[in-house]
């Protein structure tokens, strides 16, 4: 048996005279729970309805488990879809809504009260069978429709944002739901989100798109840690991207300041990216620091102060839970690991300070100006 449960080799996806997906390949391995993460129109939901088969690419293949899948309608794939709207059957109570594929499939009356019996416990709901649907709260919802989708014994479980509607707290919830009922049933899940703090809490395994294209593959904490380019840096989680030069191997320049990092590789000379993530700077009186620069805003989140300060013309974003005032003056020291060095790609130039936290309003505020 393949190491693969899902293959997609040169996938091509055209919606009119847009190309969402080029030459585009990607495999899952077996009982992993694997995220596809990525802004909107980046071709994650084209991908997760490429494999349920809701999708035909214009060219390239499918494989499931090494056999050819790629004109196989739905109904004949071992492979369930949650929605973001969940889709019951309003006219039908908890357990009819988790039966009714058993029910589809023939399957005996004894079968099925015990698969939904199964189900029900899995999700913890077993005293919510008869309950009419509508009358459960949103989180209950979203539980029933993914029994009612492991109740075939699927090989592979797609989820397409179905944590969207959900408020903070029942979202956190149903995170550790379903991670937990993933864990204990071995099946694959596929999860589309682009919440990057549920794909990094989640996954085994995140892959990062944009533009129908993979920028990374890797767990959670190598993505988070060791992003390949700037995209990836700059939307997982929070980051500082510094233009930079290689000195050497293991030494960098930004800043103004030359700083020991963990890097080799690199051509001496090379301008580089240089990721320094907020949680990583360390704050010292400025005449200790490596570098120096201007608190021009402070943010209080509760765990952390957050602080936006005036390097050197560059604004970076620092977290502390100590506390400094506008205008004050801080020194930075960095240590080797909170270095990250990145290749210049694509993504370099499209990539800011903290101006702004958000690129379009920034695009916004400079067409403003400028008319």
């Amino acid at each position: 048996m393949s190491d693969f449960i899902i293959s997609l080799k040169n996938i091509t996806v055209e919606f009119g005279t847009e190309i969402v997906l080029k030459n585009f390949s990607l495999d899952i391995e077996h009982g992993k729970f694997v995220t596809l993460l990525g802004p909107s129109g980046c071709g994650k939901t084209t991908t997760l309805r490429l494999i349920g088969g809701f999708q035909k690419p214009k060219n390239g293949s499918i494989f499931f488990e090494s056999k050819d899948i790629t004109n196989s309608p739905p109904y004949n794939r071992e492979v369930n879809t949650v929605f973001q709207k969940y889709a019951l059957f309003t006219h039908l109570n908890v357990f009819e809504n988790i039966a009714f594929g058993l029910r589809m499939a023939k399957k005996s009356n004894e079968e099925i009260k015990s698969r939904v019996g199964e189900m029900l416990k899995l999700i913890g709901l077993t005293s919510f069978a008869h309950r009419d649907v509508e009358s459960l709260s949103g989180g209950q919802q979203q539980r029933v429709a993914v029994a009612r989708a492991l109740a075939n014994s699927p090989k592979v479980l797609l989820l397409d944002e179905p944590l969207a509607a959900l408020d903070l707290r029942l979202r956190k919830d149903i995170q550790a739901e379903l991670k937990k009922i993933q864990a204990q049933t071995k099946i694959t899940f596929i999860f589309v989100t682009h919440d990057q703090e549920e794909a990094l809490s989640m996954s085994d395994t995140v892959v990062v798109l944009n533009k129908g294209q993979i920028q990374q593959i890797g767990t959670p904490v190598d993505v988070y840690n060791e992003p390949k380019n700037a995209f990836v840096a700059n939307f997982i989680g929070e980051s500082n991207i510094i233009d930079g030069e290689i000195l050497s191997d293991f030494n960098v320049k930004f800043a103004g300041n030359t700083f020991k990092c963990l890097d080799k590789g690199f051509l001496p000379g090379e301008r580089v990216d240089v990721v320094v993530r907020p949680e990583d700077v360390k704050l010292v009186k400025p005449q200790e620091g490596q570098i120096f620069g201007t608190v021009i805003s402070i943010n209080f989140k509760g765990v952390h102060n957050e602080i936006i300060a005036d390097i050197k013309g560059f604004k970076w974003m620092i977290q502390t839970i100590e506390s400094y005032f506008v205008g004050e003056i801080i020194g930075i020291i960095l240590l080797p690991d909170d270095i990250h060095i990145m290749k210049k790609s694509e993504y370099s130039e499209e990539v800011g300070d903290y101006s702004t936290f958000s690129d379009e309003f920034y695009d916004e505020q400079q067409d403003l100006f400028s008319n």
